[in-house]
């Protein structure tokens, strides 16, 4: 209850009211007055001001409270009211037999009143005894014969509701009042606060103290004389102290009014209440609390006069949280769990939402019926639909408590360890390390594991992978063959030497490089019927997966140089794993040989696996890498929209950033830095860069830095270059990315002494991992244009004439057409023709900025010579045969156009003309529209080059002119191209 000093706080009207009331009973008029509310409001101290006004005024007062302890003791409120008249009135009324229709006391009290007015003042007559409630009726009806008031007050419900506090004609002439008090308004809260606190409190500490109090001057008053008590003043940084101090309160307020309960019936149905009060109507809750001779009603009011429950909108009563908790801390713990697990029970019989049956069951003792593993699993999906991880892996890992199959255990394992890679990875480690040691694990289960470890950056789970014994991971002769020899004697099995076919696109050539089996030449398996059984054996394709995973943690992390640790094996040459397809086209690509092989294999490692396995991410990730360097962006695209799509499905957010980065660094080889942006956000969005692998640092770091430096926003570029890394990061593969955007950070800041020693950085990280293709990234031609530009020329053509041979071996116009851009850019020699052999080779590549480019530095170069007639007719012939074809930048990366475009410096070369006025302020598009425009290109064939619409060209061209103050197309090329431009 509320300290007796509780201030009377906006409760002016009421005051008036009751004064109105004692000074007509001193004329003789009589009145019956309730006080009405919810526990806390002020009631009882309203009735002690009016009792004590009544006394300053000469009015008589009989005063008395019922209580829940005296409910069932009779008369125990008339005693109480009688006692200051007749001492030996108690021991009548508790020892005397009733007598029926008696009325002890009640004729002489009448007789009393009419020498002198009487207020009779009853709090709490929820709780009156049946006796007394009819002693007080009684009254009423006689009310018009005296000069008495009766002055009461309840919570709002009695357990038997007084006649005469609805106005009934019992009361005959007496005025019936009934005052119902409301909470504190946000003005009464401020005045509280500077009554109790001496100061004004800030409007922010006022607003959550009303919010957390609703208003309840009980709760409003201790909270602040607790707070006091602090030394805090009533700020907004005090808030949150605030809000812990109110619950500390309530749920005190709650545990004394539940010591007070004395009726085992109700405490039994609060106790359900509190439980499932939300989910089940009150008859529901009735029945769960069990059987008992208590009608509804009468529960119903007696826990509304408790004050535990409050009716909400006229649905059933409800709890507040805090309420509610204290109600169940009071009970043993295994009760508690049994309520829980029987209320799950009568929840599931009456249909009731899935996620409410699932908080029910997070609270209970296992129920062991298979509904409530599948409503867990099911509340666990809804849970990550709405974007409640912490709540979804608490529904999975509330199923494992249940007795379930072990394949099925190793599922949820699997499912709860693939959200808890966001939100707890160390425990989904742990939990992963489990299954992949587990020998019982179910089809697929173990390399499922070690792929999502591997998402999550754990490289070491492919080694925990790693049988023991012959035929192990480690022993290369069992994956070269698939399969053992068969015994000697032996009826069954293979013959000597024949190995497994691969599928359809997934066999290349031996190391060898030529084979005389079609079947090896066109990847395709014409007899099948040759196929060994044992390369059908689940342990064989398990072990090809682990293989394969085992290959991709050697290339993110080399252990191998640690002691101990033996050597990765080699794939099997012949496999149906798609896995094996997808990872082994990825080290065809790293090692810059067998295109098609390569291509081939990529698409095989999204064919569905002939044993039925599921696939596994990580493979396919790699097979999409390896359609990046094929020039098969288009084709990598559409798989990656599938995995992205599958990913959702699962709800796997880990799978799901790690596609969306891998699509944002096909964004950026497309020339889309704006996509890439996009993904990249939602790929933070599922994984937090707080939660990011250290391994992947480095990646996600430099496809943000060339995003933002593409965006036009090189300021947050630079601040990522700056950016410190994890320790481990620079132990992995990844690592090289960085480096090779900050080479091109430094670059486009005209800075080559910097970007050579990040290109070179950037190779030498390549070469240790075995990466040779110039297609993964152009380290070589880049360093060597800045060596070209710090004079160091015999270094420039060794990279750039290394490129080309390594471009020329691997095949694709885009890696071989960039490599002779690099070529042309630092040579002296027939430098011309080298720049048109170059835009020759790109013309037929998706690399869209580097054919751009290309356009460019021809047309500089032949501006020298007055033959850009060349080049014009070079874009036309690129416009009419590329079919709009939208060209991709380097690989990787799509990197800024020079401003200006032109020979690069350096010895023998001529130097750039000084960029004009103007010229930093162009955003990169139209800082490339510009220069395509100042060399002579008419706005259809830009339009054509760049992949946009005429309009567009139109838009970005008069962004230039006003931002050069120039006034068209003769004025730019002037500044294009200076007085020796021609």
């Amino acid at each position: 209850m509320a300290p007796p000093d509780l201030p009377l706080f906006e409760r002016d009207r009421e005051q008036a009211v009751l004064s109105a009331v004692i000074g007509e009973l001193r004329s003789g008029r009589p009145a019956l007055v309730t006080v009405t509310g919810e526990p806390g409001l002020g009631q009882n101290e309203l009735l002690r001001w009016a009792a004590g006004q009544a006394r300053d005024r000469g009015v008589h007062v009989l005063a008395a409270r019922a209580t829940s302890a005296e409910h069932e003791l009779r008369y125990g409120v008339v005693a109480q009211l009688l006692a200051p008249e007749d001492r030996d009135i108690a021991t009548r009324l508790f020892v005397a037999p009733q007598r029926p229709g008696g009325l002890p006391g009640l004729n002489h009290l009448l007789t009393a009143c009419h020498d002198r007015p009487t207020l009779l003042v009853v709090q709490d007559v929820q709780w009156l005894d049946p006796a007394s409630l009819r002693w007080l009726e009684a009254l009423a009806r006689r009310l018009p014969r005296a000069p008495l008031a009766l002055l009461t007050s309840t919570t709002g419900t009695a357990i038997d509701r007084p006649e005469w506090s609805v106005g009934t004609p019992l009361t005959g002439l007496a005025s019936t009042i009934e005052l119902a008090l409301p909470p504190l308004t946000t003005s009464g809260v401020s005045a509280a606060v500077r009554t109790v606190c001496g100061v004004p409190g800030d409007t922010d500490f006022t607003d959550a103290l009303a919010q957390a109090t609703r208003g309840v001057p009980a709760v409003v008053h201790e909270v602040l004389l607790r707070f006091t008590r602090t030394g805090c003043a009533p700020r907004a940084e005090h808030v949150e102290h605030l809000r812990a101090l109110t619950a500390e309160v309530v749920g005190d307020h709650a545990a004394q009014a539940l010591s007070e309960l004395r009726d085992p019936v109700a405490v039994d149905v609060l106790r359900a209440l509190a439980v499932c009060g939300d989910l089940l109507d009150f008859p529901l809750v009735c029945t769960l609390a069990g059987l008992h001779p208590v009608p509804e009603a009468r529960l119903r009011a007696t826990l509304m006069a408790s004050g535990l429950l409050t009716p909400r909108d006229g649905s059933p009563p409800g709890h507040d949280a805090v309420v509610r908790a204290r109600i169940l801390e009071e009970m043993p713990a295994a009760d508690r769990a049994d309520l829980y697990a029987r209320a799950a029970r009568l929840a599931q019989r009456v249909a009731v939402a899935d996620q409410g049956i699932a908080e029910l069951l997070l609270r209970a003792r296992p129920v062991g019926a298979p509904w409530a593993v599948a409503t867990l699993r099911r509340g666990f999906a809804a849970a990550l639909r709405s974007g409640r991880r912490d709540r979804a892996t608490a529904y999975l890992a509330r199923a494992l408590d249940e007795p379930l199959r072990s394949e099925e255990r190793a599922r949820v394992e699997l499912q709860l360890a693939s959200v808890q890679m966001v939100t707890a990875p160390t425990a989904a480690e742990r939990r992963l390390h489990g299954l992949i040691r587990s020998t019982g694990t179910g089809t697929g289960l173990r390399s499922q594991a070690v792929d999502l470890c591997l998402l999550g950056g754990d490289t070491r789970a492919a080694r925990l992978a790693q049988p023991t014994g012959p035929g192990t991971l480690g022993d290369p002769a069992p994956c070269d063959a698939d399969v053992p020899a068969p015994r000697r004697g032996s009826g069954t099995g293979s013959p000597p030497g024949r190995r497994a076919r691969a599928v359809a696109g997934d066999a290349t050539a031996p190391r060898g490089g030529n084979t005389s089996d079609p079947a090896h030449r066109d990847g395709s398996d014409e007899h099948p019927e040759r196929t060994t059984t044992a390369d059908n054996d689940a342990t064989v394709s398990e072990r090809h997966e682990l293989i394969a995973l085992l290959r991709v943690a050697r290339f993110l992390r080399h252990e191998e140089t640690c002691p101990g640790v033996p050597p990765a094996p080699a794939l099997p040459e012949h496999s149906h794993s798609p896995a094996v397809a997808g990872v082994r086209a990825w080290e065809h690509a790293m090692a810059g040989v067998h295109l098609e092989a390569s291509r081939r294999l990529a698409r095989a490692a999204f064919a569905p696996d002939p044993g039925g396995r599921p696939p596994l991410v990580t493979p396919r990730l790699f097979a999409c890498r390896a359609l990046f360097l094929t020039d098969d962006g288009d084709e990598a695209e559409a798989h990656l929209a599938t995995l992205l799509n599958e990913a959702h499905r699962q709800r796997a957010a880990i799978a799901i950033a790690h596609v969306l980065a891998v699509r944002a660094d096909l964004h950026l080889r497309h020339g889309r830095p704006d996509a890439a942006a996009r993904d990249l956000a939602a790929a933070e969005a599922e994984l937090p860069p707080a939660r990011l692998h250290p391994l992947f640092v480095p990646y996600w770091a430099s496809l943000n830095l060339v995003a933002d430096l593409q965006n036009g926003r090189p300021d947050r570029a630079r601040e990522i270059a700056a950016r410190p890394v994890p320790s481990l990061s620079e132990e992995c593969a990844t690592s090289a990315y960085l480096l090779f955007a900050r080479g091109v950070l430094a670059r486009s800041e005209d800075d080559p002494q910097r970007a050579r020693a990040y290109f070179r950085a950037c190779g030498r990280w390549l070469l240790h991992y075995g990466c040779v293709n110039p297609a993964v990234l152009p380290w070589r031609s880049l360093a060597a244009e800045a060596a070209h530009a710090l004079g160091d020329d015999a270094e420039a053509l060794r990279l750039t004439r290394e490129e080309v041979r390594l471009a020329a071996r691997w095949g694709t116009r885009s890696a071989l057409g960039r490599a002779e851009l690099g070529l042309a850019v630092v040579i002296r020699e027939n430098r011309t023709e080298h720049f048109r052999a170059a835009v020759a080779t790109l013309s037929e590549s998706p690399a869209r900025t580097d054919y751009t480019r290309a356009v460019l530095e021809l047309a500089s170069a032949e501006s020298a010579e007055a033959e850009r007639r060349t080049a014009l007719a070079l874009t036309s012939r690129r416009a009419s045969t590329a079919g709009g074809v939208a060209p991709g930048p380097l690989p990787g990366f799509s990197q800024a156009l020079p401003a200006p475009a032109g020979v690069p410096p350096g010895r023998g070369a001529a130097p750039h003309p000084r960029p004009p006025a103007g010229w930093p302020a162009l955003s990169p598009a139209e800082h490339e529209t510009a220069l395509l425009a100042a060399s002579g290109l008419a706005n259809r064939e830009i339009a054509t080059t760049l992949s946009v619409t005429t309009r567009a060209v139109e838009l970005r061209l008069s962004g230039v002119y006003r931002k050069l103050r120039i006034r068209g197309r003769e004025e730019l090329r002037a500044l294009r191209y200076g007085p020796e431009g021609g």
